[in-house]
Formats: C-alpha cells, structure tokens, sequence
C-alpha cells in the first residue's frame, strides 16, 4: 500500500512522512478517522514506508524485498489483529482469518465492520478482539524481528476490544520492546476503553473531501451523471461511495424495513408490527446494528427535509420519494424521542439485549411519537 494509492488525506500523508524522516515515529499511535476516511490505508501505507529499504521523501520504492511483500501483507514483521467470533473448532484469535483478511483488505482496503464480518461468515455473532488475542499479541511482540528494523502490529477496529484484553495490552502498548509500533485503527474512540487511548498518540483523519471522492469515481469511470450523485451521498465516506457504485442488496433491505416499519407504526397494526418484529429478530446482531444506524440516519434526514435544509439532506431519489410524504410527521415535537429511542435500541442490541423484545418495544414508541 502506497500513499498515492490513498484518496486524498495529503495533510496527514505529509506528517507521516515528516515523523520518519525526523525519526521521530511513536511507539504507539491512534488513527482515528470515520469510516471510509482511509484509516487503516494510511495505517499500511505508513509501515510499508517505514520498512522500506530505499524510500524516498515522498514514497516507498515498491520494489524493494520488504516492499513486495507489504504489497501482498505477508511481510513477516507485520502483523494484522481484528475482530473476529468465537467459534467452537478454532481459536478466537485473528491469525485463523488471515488468509480472509489478507484478501479482503487488498480487494478494498476502506472496507468497515460489517463487510468484513460478512466475509469471515459470523452466522450473526458479533465481532470482537477477544482475550486470547492478547496472549498472541504478546506472543508475537516479544519474538525478534525477522527482516525489517521495526516490528509493526496493526490492531483496526480496537473499540471492539473486550474489556479483559484491553487490560492485558496495556503495559506492552504503554512500553513495547524496541523497535514495536502499535498503530490502532479506530472510528469511535468513546467505544473505546480510555485508558488504551491515552497511551496512544492520537492522529486524528478527517473525511474525505467530496473533491477527491470526484476525482476517484471518475478515474474508475462512473457516468459524470453519477458521480455528483454519488459523491453527495457519500457524505466523506468513500467505502460508502464504493458502495453507491452498484447496487447495494444492504441498503435497498434497510430502505424496505424502513418504509415498512414507520408505515406499520403509523397505522397502528399490532399484528402487523409483531410479524415484522419476528423477521427484524432473525437477521443477526451486526445486520440489526446497521438497520437502526440507518433509521437514525433517515429520522435525521427526514427531520432536515421537514424544516426545508435540503442543502444537508443526504437521500437516494427512492428514499427522497418516500421521504417527502413521511417527513412532515418527523418534526419538533418528536424528533429527540425518536432519535433517543433508536440510539438506546442501538446500545441494547450491542450488550446482547433479546432483539424480539427490543424491537417490539422499540416499535410501540415510535407508534405513539409518531404522530405528534
């Protein structure tokens, strides 16, 4: 991974090339960006650069020994930990995903959670980075490096660390052997445990500039009818921009439930609502996460379009459709109990609430805010 590989970020990019060149590179640094900023690109772009054997101010060689085997992530120094699921015939540990994450990363490396968790085939468990990882973590850190100067660990998406693990990391990420960097690849750092982000250097990435999402759909030829479109909707978020390319099964699926859902609770049908309650319930923890983000996302949406900010209203022409006979009944009155029903809804499915009772419940609010 190159950092010309890498949609725009040139502010960062230049600080990363600054902290080497200075050698003044951390042991332990925070790349925090939302999703679809290139966080974990910048992340392999900044250790291939490190380790290569013959850089220059603005690039590694690409073509150097360390180089070509970044470019396929097999470097023997470098070494990936990322959520994965407890399984009963191996290890919760990310060294039996590696081929999966190899692939997937190189296939787009602004891939998120979801994506991933899709890959690997979780049969609806949550992903998360597990206590035995640690061990491994620790394992790994204390061996010597094999070829390069530096030992790199890339931990992306540490917010999914448990509580057990984060503990165990915490004097090896504090105090590593010489020559070990820890680069932790996160979106939220409120999900994080605090006392892991404060021994990190925080490099904080910003999303993406709609300019170069622009120049980047162009280069991959969408229609320039489109790429406006796209861009717009994207929001900063090129894995999202990716996405919007085709067709996507995932958000048409939201965009159904959604329509069904908030027409349901207008119509106040009980027995409609506790069928649909049943099909939302057996979708999977990580696929019941994203729906509520995105009826977060629509309640806010809805809510802009109703008080006629349409230049920050983000909607695809079907849910614009929808939205414009569903947005006068998201207003004032309503609008911080809906979005503070669905954000606890949010919260309660990830502590492994039953989603049957939840949604249920969830859906019998909406059915009396609904109409205020």
């Amino acid at each position: 991974m190159l950092f010309k590989d890498i949609i725009g970020q040139e502010i960062i990019k230049n600080k990363l090339r600054c902290s080497v060149s200075a050698k003044r590179i951390s042991h332990a640094q925070m790349f925090l960006g939302p999703e679809g900023s290139g966080n974990l690109a910048l992340a392999i772009a900044y250790a291939q650069y490190i380790c290569c054997d013959d850089k220059n101010e603005e690039e590694a060689c690409n073509k150097c020994p360390s180089c070509l085997k970044y470019n396929k992530l097999i470097h023997p120094d470098l070494h990936f930990v990322f959520p994965v699921v407890k399984s009963t015939s191996t290890k919760a540990i990310s060294d039996n995903y590696l081929s999966e994450w190899r692939s997937a990363v190189l296939e787009n490396p602004y891939l998120n959670l979801n994506s991933w968790l899709e890959k690997i085939g979780t049969e609806n468990k949550q992903g998360s980075i597990f206590a035995e990882e640690s061990s491994e973590i620790i394992r790994k850190i204390n061996m010597k490096s094999y070829e390069s100067e530096y030992k790199v660990m890339i931990i992306w998406m540490p917010e999914k660390m448990n509580v057990s693990a984060g503990n165990k990391l915490l004097k090896m990420i504090e105090e590593p052997p010489e020559k070990t960097l820890f680069f932790l690849v996160a979106e939220d750092s409120k999900m994080m445990l605090q006392t892991i982000l404060s021994r990190c250097q925080l490099i904080k990435i910003t999303a993406v500039e709609s300019a170069e999402i622009e120049k980047a759909l162009s280069l991959l030829q969408v229609p320039d009818n489109r790429v406006k479109e796209i861009t717009r909707l994207a929001n900063g978020n090129y894995f999202k921009a990716l996405e919007l390319i085709h067709t996507n099964d995932e958000d048409t699926y939201n965009f159904e439930q959604f329509v069904q859902f908030t027409r349901l609770c207008y119509q106040h049908k009980v027995i409609e609502i506790v069928q649909w309650v049943e099909g939302i319930a057996g979708i999977g923890r990580e696929r019941q996460k994203i729906f509520l983000l995105y009826t977060l996302r629509m309640i806010r949406e809805n809510f802009m379009l109703n008080e006629k900010m349409t230049s920050i209203v983000y909607l695809t022409e079907e849910e614009n459709s929808f939205s414009q006979k569903f947005s006068p009944f998201i207003n004032n009155s309503n609008i911080f109990a809906l979005a503070e029903e669905v954000s606890k809804a949010h919260y309660h499915i990830e502590c492994n609430a039953n989603p049957k009772i939840l949604f249920l419940d969830l859906a019998l609010k909406v059915v009396k805010l609904i109409k205020n």
